[in-house]
């Protein structure tokens, strides 16, 4: 059994699928695939499936580095993260959380159309069949044997379903991802 990914790799397979719009098609016909209408019909024998290859890419950072560059103008994000915020009281904290906050939420609804993974309420029970997507659903707590698993829906997950990230002009560094500033 393949261990689970680390939480970088997992964020940087996340970045492939948003950013890579075949990859992101396989995985949605796969995941269309694996949810076929249910049937009067007798189930089928099972067939014997050979895994397929998995085929790893590099990805290029650009558009990482362009999504730090829009959080970082709109919302002073990276100046937020690289502060040292341990001389600052909780209330001179939370103030600059506000203004990072509203920033981000910007340039999240400019930029992407998100939707939840599952539609069920926070804290409804939920069965998970054999065959369920594991790369949508995380199971925590006391995992032990096969689905169907039964359990209690702590978070419904985020998906993308629409980037409109900015087209790069040719020669465009998008390793500067803030200009560094001179006043005159």
């Amino acid at each position: 059994m393949a261990s689970t990914p680390s939480f970088f790799r997992r964020i940087g397979l996340a970045f492939s699928v948003l950013f890579g719009g075949e990859l992101a098609a396989r995985l949605q016909r796969l995941q269309a695939e694996g949810e076929a209408p249910a049937t009067d019909a007798p189930p089928a024998v099972p067939t014997v499936i050979e895994p397929q290859p998995v085929i790893v890419r590099e990805t290029t950072p650009e558009a990482a580095l362009q999504l730090l560059s829009l959080l970082q103008r709109e919302a002073r994000f990276i100046d937020f993260v690289q502060e040292d915020v341990a001389q600052y009281s909780d209330a001179d904290i939370g103030a600059a959380a506000r203004v990072v906050h509203e920033g981000c939420r910007k340039v999240l609804a400019e930029h992407f159309t998100l939707g939840p993974v599952r539609s069920e309420s926070e804290g409804s029970r939920i069965t998970l069949p054999e065959g369920f997507d594991a790369a949508a659903v995380r199971l925590t707590g006391n995992v032990v044997g096969k689905a169907p698993f039964t359990g209690s829906l702590s978070h419904r997950g985020w998906r993308v379903t629409d980037t409109r990230l900015p087209k790069l002009a040719g020669g465009h560094d998008a390793h500067v991802i803030a200009q560094a500033e001179v006043e005159l």
